[in-house]
């Protein structure tokens, strides 16, 4: 359990890159010289294929966004392979977002140095570059969480436990504010996730109208209140949609008629409140319509 140790100070945490192999990844195939008439070797053609290429494999990689209730965790679709999903997951984590809304603090320099899954329990090696990340107590605990929930996420295993270890050894005391020694699990979304998200379409792609827009919410009465922007800012087209359930993290979706051009989708939670609460949570995902 990530343990918060005082007093306080700012450390660091930094990953990228992956450098786990996957056992069924392909080698390049060359083709075999074959004897010309002269007798000197001449490669014969490299045979060609009509294999499709593969289906995208998605899975929501988590970052941070500052929220009315502090720091959360935003997530965002990312391919992330069939061959290592949970370490191309990682690695993509500690890279960035794609949404410039969302942000991380794991140092880019990091490697996954590799990822072991046995049964729901993950096991999670970066390369000492994790240990540098300039961040407060709340940014280390949500840093820990981000790691736990993007590992599990693209393991299948969302109830999963993920340990750390850091150049092959528990990791212990991380950025000056937290301890992780053992097997940490997901925390109550409610207390850590940003209350509405977007998964599709992704930010700055190009879609065809109507334009069909999904994702997760967990609002008052299940309500999740929507509107789409042009590039000056003016509301061209509002609503609200219901998400399956209300007070819990649940499925939404949408669609909606756009003329080509650059639009920006925003996706809020519900104000009973009238903004007594603070400004609600929102998710924007900029796309163009084609």
């Amino acid at each position: 359990m990530a343990v918060l140790l005082l007093p306080l100070a700012g450390c660091g945490d930094d990953p990228a890159g992956t450098d786990a192999a996957s056992d069924s990844a392909t080698s390049g195939s060359s083709a075999s010289p074959s004897q010309s008439p002269d007798g000197s070797d001449t490669p014969s053609p490299a045979p060609t294929s009509d294999t499709p290429a593969p289906e995208p494999v998605l899975s929501p990689v988590y970052f941070a966004i500052d929220t009315r209730a502090g720091l959360r965790l935003a997530s965002e679709q990312t391919d992330v392979g069939a061959d290592d999903p949970v370490a191309a997951a990682v690695s993509a984590m500690i890279a960035g977002p794609a949404d410039p809304d969302y942000g991380t603090t794991w140092n880019p320099a990091t490697d996954v140095r590799g990822v072991q899954v046995q049964g729901r329990r993950l096991v999670v090696d970066l390369s000492q570059d994790a240990r540098t990340a300039d961040v407060g107590s709340e940014g280390a605990a949500l840093m820990v969480q981000q790691l736990v929930y993007t590992a599990t996420a693209a393991s299948g295993r969302p109830d999963g436990s993920v340990t750390l270890l850091i150049e092959g050894r528990p990791a212990g005391e991380l950025w000056g504010a937290v301890s992780w020694t053992g097997p940490e699990r997901r925390a109550d979304p409610l207390d850590v996730r940003m209350l509405v998200s977007i998964d599709t379409p992704r930010d700055d792609v190009t879609v065809s109208s109507p334009v069909t827009v999904s994702g997760e919410a967990a609002t008052f009465e299940s309500n999740v209140p929507w509107r789409v922007l042009d590039q000056q800012g003016r509301v061209v087209r509002r609503g609200a949609t219901t998400a399956a359930e209300a007070f819990t993290f649940a499925p939404y979706s949408f669609t909606v008629k756009l003329r080509p051009g650059t639009y920006t989708i925003e996706v809020s939670e519900d104000d009973p409140s009238g903004g007594e609460g603070g400004p609600p949570m929102v998710d924007t995902r900029t796309v163009v319509v084609s």
